[in-house]
């Protein structure tokens, strides 16, 4: 006899009792917030809860949020219906395809392998060269769950049992808790450096548009460039500071690699065919506002080049669940995000909290709102639900306080990432590497808490910097 999926009930009690609640407070004069605006904040609100409480996997709540949406006639269908045809989201996407690429071919196990060999003499080292692979897969990696969990974990778990680091035996101190905590961060900071690196910062991308900030793959790479440098240099050598491995010198290292690499033997056709198209695929990102070629374009002729060349199946296509997953969530949060301001929620929220704001320094104002942003991430077990909950508000209010547009929302979108700087459940990959036990929890938040610091000071300060020097805002 065949058993009902299981369905966390629970889940649901608060995200439908604060969602009846914001429901019945719509304002007794509509003429400040349209009736519908509100209901669709309620429907908002209810629905990030409900990813939070998790009674369903995160794509049936929006399913289901869909369709109330449309059922409360918040939204006709012929409008909620088009967050499905989003360019950006869509972009993710394909570039999930474009990731399952280098994990089936084997091409980014060869390249950190390679890395390792290379600069895995010391411990540190060996930190900056797994980093350096995650630098490398990010710009055609939307997932860094992917790239941190699928890449490099597997490779970062071998390395440090061979060195007889184990949490089961007590020696997570010997190397494997040093290189996990620097792969954590290692990844956080390439995601923010790329729009193409991280599934919510094209997500990010159309929420700016509907602000009038219009953000390019080379803008964001730009912008993010001098921080991102400074964070990958420094963040590593800090942790190694703080967080010391008890083995400084791994002289073997490079001898394991070059086991594993003589095990996989010479590259093969389809590795060569990934890595041609991988840079196809990142030279048309980089030029494609030049030469017309849309973002989302680029990745479609990319994971077209897949298919062609055999790399990919259409089944590697239909099987790649991760992509078709956000597909459907992300259309309905980016939908119901867009309504917000179309509705004259988002308009009329950030002219009350700017009017409030009236007369402060811009400059404070972005602090304000940034430090916000990122500390209310202890809130939040998703770094995209965050973008999706907040992004939109805390952009209009910092233009609305005469913040440079293009700077807020650079540096809203580099937050996005660096905010998962806070616990053990941030972000995808944090219950990964966390979840490997090499890190206790009390580390993990202290020594975050110390790294937060940094980020604030290095990508609001030298950030903003940088982009006034090269002409941004």
């Amino acid at each position: 006899m065949k058993k009902l999926e299981s369905v966390n009930y629970k889940g649901f009690i608060w995200p439908i009792i604060i969602g009846l609640i914001l429901w019945f407070m719509t304002p007794i004069k509509p003429a400040q917030v349209p009736v519908a605006g509100w209901h669709m904040f309620a429907l908002f609100v209810a629905t990030i809860i409900a990813c939070i409480t998790r009674p369903l996997p995160i794509g049936g709540v929006s399913i289901v949020a869909f369709a109330l949406t449309v059922l409360t006639k918040t939204v006709p269908m012929e409008k909620a219906i088009v967050g499905f045809g989003n360019a950006s989201i869509w972009m993710i996407a394909m570039a999930f395809f474009i990731a399952r690429g280098f994990i089936k071919t084997g091409l980014g196990r060869r390249i950190a392998l390679n890395f390792v060999k290379a600069f895995g003499k010391r411990t540190l080292g060996l930190a900056y060269s797994l980093i350096g692979v995650d630098l490398i897969l990010a710009p055609a990696t939307p997932s860094n769950t992917a790239r941190a969990g699928g890449v490099l974990y597997p490779i970062i778990e071998a390395l440090s049992q061979s060195f007889g680091s184990d949490p089961k035996k007590g020696t997570s101190r010997k190397i494997g808790s040093f290189l996990i905590f620097a792969e954590y961060h290692g990844d956080m900071i390439t995601a923010a450096m790329f729009m193409t690196a991280m599934a919510a910062n094209p997500l990010v991308q159309t929420l700016a548009k509907g602000n009038g900030v219009n953000i390019t793959w080379v803008g964001w790479f730009l912008a993010a460039l001098v921080p991102g440098i400074i964070s990958l240099i420094v963040v590593p050598w800090l942790i190694y500071k703080m967080y010391p491995p008890e083995i400084k010198e791994t002289p073997n290292a490079k001898q394991w690699a070059e086991d594993q690499l003589s095990e996989m033997g010479p590259m093969t056709l389809p590795e060569k065919l990934m890595a041609i198209i991988f840079v196809i695929a990142l030279v048309l990102w980089i030029v494609g506002s030049f030469i017309g070629i849309d973002a989302t374009l680029a990745a479609f002729i990319a994971l077209g080049l897949l298919l062609l060349c055999g790399v990919l199946s259409w089944q590697d296509v239909l099987h790649e669940t991760g992509a078709w997953n956000t597909l459907t969530w992300f259309s309905v949060l980016v939908m119901m995000a867009g309504q917000l301001t179309a509705l004259g929620f988002i308009p009329w929220l950030s002219k009350t909290v700017g009017s409030s704001l009236h007369g402060l320094n811009w400059v404070i104002v972005l602090i304000v709102l940034i430090v916000a942003y990122f500390y209310s991430h202890y809130l939040f077990a998703s770094s995209t639900a965050h973008v999706t909950a907040m992004y939109s508000a805390f952009l209009a209010v910092a233009i609305s306080a005469n913040v440079p547009p293009m700077l807020a929302a650079l540096m809203l979108g580099f937050f996005g990432n660096l905010m998962a700087s806070t616990t053990h459940y941030a972000s995808g990959p944090a219950p990964v590497l966390f979840g490997s036990g090499y890190v206790p929890q009390s580390k993990w938040w202290s020594l975050n808490f110390v790294l937060g610091i940094f980020y604030l000071v290095v990508w609001i300060g030298i950030g903003s910097l940088w982009m006034k020097l090269i002409g941004m805002w």
